[in-house]
């Protein structure tokens, strides 16, 4: 009940003996309504020991039973269904109240007015020790930021001290807190850490809110929109959220974030302060360790814990997408092969046989390479791991036709390379058998084929004849570039036509009967 007399303490006061203007003046209260309830007590007769046992409501209604005939008139609000009301997004007490006014008004009741309704719903919060959430809604929305104290671990390699920098996440109406520990701020640690952060989570807020830092922001104008690095705006579209920079020198718009770097720095670094470790990976198991301590611990000036208040602010994040963002990097101006294929890392990806000739870009994951035409994705593939080399990865639909006509087919190249010569037509022979389909042979093959043009087509076959008797069983295009450009190729034909039969293999010129081995000599 709002603006009530506090009858049973004045009773009580005067009982001690202190006068009107003394309750007053110690209780900012009123002479006049201190006044108002002495002249009640003594026309009634009523004394403190008359109502010591009675709570201060029953004391207040015996005294101005009009006021309560007054307050009853009025539909009480159900103050437990607003405060679940005000978690959602956009809900205000102020929307809340019209649609209390709206219901009273169709059933025939009397609402309370809005200050009224407000002070109800605060008077609600504090008997029901709940925490006033207008500031921060569930889900709403997660801060970041990196922590301005550093950690570090020894390196038992060198020796040296390995600085390790703290990336912190926050959700600001649960306070409950992601850290990461990175190795550097670049921006590769900086987008892995969200990606993990919404991981941790287990859902998405509708806002990013972060720092001005490079690595996510291009500018931030005072008037003007903010523009964000490519990769963070990726990010930001591929788990639909909002990044919103908070304002240059505005530390207060992440307040959330900024108050969990301050706890982190003693909950998490003071806390392993003394401690010494020898390992990234050490130091990252104790950190988590400490984050586990912090979110379950109990709040200092509310009731449970970080993690309490995240069970119930979950529901109200949204899901993460079913495949995890990937952090890429863009490949521009690749030129696609007379076969189709685009190179990359010593390796080949298949894209439409209609963009043979054009340049494309790819877009290179940890896990996917894409070839792009323009803005239009033309193909998609399993990046090949590290160290993989001559791989080739091809899609069927990729593939010309039969009915379609193609600059360059399998049998119009080995009728070139037969045309120079039979151990020409040979080595072709072979790299069109070292492949799974004939179009993957079609750019080694051409490769080879254009050292007759360099060089000579007799040459070539010299070159071709040299290389099989000499133990390379498939020839390819550097075996027989480095014999030409060394002469191997005339030397071995002078010594043929002296005669010489048999002659050692030239220093780096090994095929695969110099290993001992069957495979070829590529």
């Amino acid at each position: 009940m709002a603006n009530k007399i506090n009858v049973k303490l004045i009773l009580e006061l005067r009982n001690a003996g202190m006068g009107r203007n003394a309750i007053a003046a110690s209780r900012h209260i009123s002479k006049n309504s201190v006044g108002d309830v002495f002249h009640i007590a003594d026309r009634m007769g009523i004394s403190y020991g008359d109502v010591a046992q009675m709570d201060e409501d029953a004391v207040y209604r015996k005294f101005y039973p009009e006021k309560f005939t007054l307050e009853d008139m009025y539909d009480r609000p159900d103050y437990e269904y607003v405060h679940q009301e005000l978690k959602r997004t956009g809900v205000t007490l102020k929307l809340l109240w019209q649609e209390y006014q709206d219901r009273c008004r169709a059933s025939g009741g009397i609402p309370v007015g809005y200050t009224k309704f407000c002070q109800g719903y605060s008077d609600y919060t504090v008997v029901n020790k709940l925490t006033n959430h207008l500031e921060h809604k569930p889900g709403t929305s997660v801060e970041v930021d990196w922590s301005g104290p550093s950690m570090n671990y020894i390196d038992i390699s060198t020796g040296e001290s390995v600085p390790v920098y703290l990336f912190v996440g926050t959700l600001p109406y649960s306070q409950y807190s992601y850290v990461e520990p990175c190795l550097d701020m670049k921006m590769d640690s900086f987008l892995r850490a969200h990606i993990h952060m919404y991981e941790f989570f287990g859902g998405i807020a509708t806002r990013l809110i972060c720092d001005n830092l490079k690595a996510g922001v291009v500018s931030h104008p005072k008037e003007g929109e903010v523009i964000l690095t490519d990769e963070y705006e990726a990010l930001g579209s591929h788990y639909q959220t909002a990044i919103m920079p908070a304002g240059v020198r505005k530390p207060k718009q992440k307040a959330s974030v900024e108050g969990t770097v301050g706890k982190i720095a003693t909950s998490i670094i003071a806390r392993l302060r003394n401690e010494v470790f020898y390992s990234f990976q050490g130091l990252k198991d104790a950190v988590s360790q400490k984050l586990h301590d912090f979110n379950h611990g109990s709040f200092q000036k509310r009731e449970g814990s970080r993690y309490g208040a995240y069970l119930d602010e979950k529901p109200f994040l949204h899901p993460l997408p079913a495949i995890p963002y990937e952090i890429s990097t863009w490949v521009y101006g690749r030129k696609v092969n007379v076969d189709y294929h685009v190179v990359f890392e010593y390796n080949r990806y298949s894209c439409p046989y209609q963009y043979a000739r054009r340049s494309v870009d790819l877009k290179v994951t940890d896990s996917t390479v894409e070839i792009y035409s323009g803005d239009t994705r033309i193909a998609t593939h399993n990046r090949f791991p590290a160290g993989r080399r001559n791989q080739y990865s091809t899609h069927p639909e990729d593939m010309p036709d039969q009915f379609r006509f193609s600059p360059w087919d399998d049998a119009r190249i080995r009728s070139w390379a037969k045309s120079i010569g039979s151990y020409t037509a040979l080595a072709v022979d072979r790299i069109f058998e070292g492949v799974a389909i004939k179009e993957q042979g079609y750019n080694p093959a051409l490769a080879v084929l254009r050292l007759g043009n360099k060089y000579s087509e007799a040459r070539l076959e010299a070159a071709c004849e040299f290389a099989i008797t000499s133990g390379i069983k498939k020839p390819r295009y550097h075996h027989l570039s480095s014999i030409l450009a060394s002469n191997q190729d005339e030397i071995y034909m002078e010594r043929k036509k002296a005669g010489e039969n048999a002659h050692p293999p030239m220093g780096y010129l090994r095929g695969s009967s110099y290993y001992g081995g069957g495979s070829d000599g590529q």
